[in-house]
C-alpha cells in the first residue's frame, strides 16, 4: 500500500512532463475558471452565513457578560463550519461539472501512453454520458465521505485520546475520495461503476497518494486552478498500468 501511495504522489511529476510535452495546458483553463468562480462563491457565502449563524447561536445566550467574545467565537466557528462543508462540496462539484472535459483529457493521455496521440472524436452522447456518470460518482462519494468524516469526528469527541489523530484520519478519507474521482476519469472507459469501485478499493493506496497531492494543491493560492487536470493526468498514468491486470 505504501508503494501505491508513493506512486500516486510521484505520478504528478510524470503528469507535469506529459502536459508540458504535449501542450495540454489548454485543458486546465475550464476547470480553473470553474474552480475560481466556485471558490469565490463559497468564501462569500461563508462570510454572509457566519454572521447570520452567529446571531442565531447568540440568541441562546441571555447574558451581557462576555457577549462580545462569545459573538466573535460564534462567528469564527460558523464561518469555519461553512468553509469546511464548502470545501467538501467544492471538489465534488468541480469534478462533476468538469467531468466531460477531464474524461476527454484522460482519454487523450491514455492514447499518448499507448502510442496513439490522436485526439478522441467529439461525441455529444458520450459527453452527456460522462456528465451523468460524473454526477453519479460525485453524489456517491460525497455521501460516503461526509458519513465517514462525521463518524471520525464523533470518535474524536467521545474518545478523547483519539482526538490528535482525527485530523489525519479525516484528511486520509478526503484524499481517498478525491483520488477516486480523479481515477474514475480513466476507469469509466474500462469499467462500470461497480467495477470501478472494486478497482479503487484494490488500489486504495494509489487513490490516497493521488488525492493527497490534489488536496494540498487546493490549499495553495494558485495550485487549486490546476489541481483537477493535473490529478486527472497523474491518475490516468497509474491507472492505465493496472487496468489490464485487474
Amino acid at each position: 500500500m505504501f508503494n501505491e501511495i508513493s506512486d500516486g504522489i510521484s505520478s504528478h511529476l510524470k503528469a507535469l512532463s506529459l502536459i508540458s510535452k504535449h501542450r495540454l495546458w489548454i485543458y486546465c483553463l475550464a476547470p480553473g475558471i470553474i474552480s475560481l468562480l466556485l471558490g469565490v462563491a463559497i468564501i462569500g457565502t461563508a462570510w454572509n452565513i457566519s454572521d447570520n449563524a452567529a446571531d442565531w447561536l447568540m440568541a441562546f445566550y441571555p447574558y451581557e457578560w462576555g457577549r462580545k467574545v462569545l459573538d466573535w467565537i460564534a462567528q469564527a466557528f460558523s464561518g469555519l463550519l461553512v468553509l469546511t462543508l464548502g470545501f467538501l462540496l467544492f471538489r465534488h462539484i468541480v469534478m462533476a461539472i468538469s467531468a466531460p472535459l477531464m474524461s476527454f483529457l484522460s482519454e487523450k493521455v491514455e492514447k499518448i501512453l499507448k502510442g496513439d496521440g490522436g485526439a478522441p472524436p467529439f461525441s455529444l452522447p458520450q459527453i452527456l454520458s460522462d456528465l451523468v456518470r460524473g454526477i453519479t460518482i460525485s453524489l456517491r462519494n460525497i455521501i460516503r465521505e461526509l458519513f465517514f468524516t462525521f463518524l471520525i469526528f464523533l470518535l474524536g469527541v467521545f474518545i478523547p485520546f483519539l482526538a490528535p489523530i482525527v485530523p489525519v484520519l479525516i484528511f486520509l478519507v478526503q484524499a481517498f475520495y478525491a483520488g477516486f474521482g480523479n481515477m474514475d476519469f480513466c476507469l469509466e472507459r474500462h469499467f462500470r461503476v461497480r467495477d470501478s469501485v472494486r478497482f479503487v478499493r484494490r488500489y486504495k493506496g494509489l487513490a490516497i497518494g493521488n488525492g493527497t497531492v490534489f488536496l494540498l494543491l487546493l490549499f495553495t493560492g494558485i495550485g487549486f486552478l490546476v489541481a483537477l487536470p493535473l490529478g486527472t493526468v497523474a491518475a490516468t498514468v497509474e491507472s492505465v498500468k493496472r487496468v489490464s491486470s485487474f
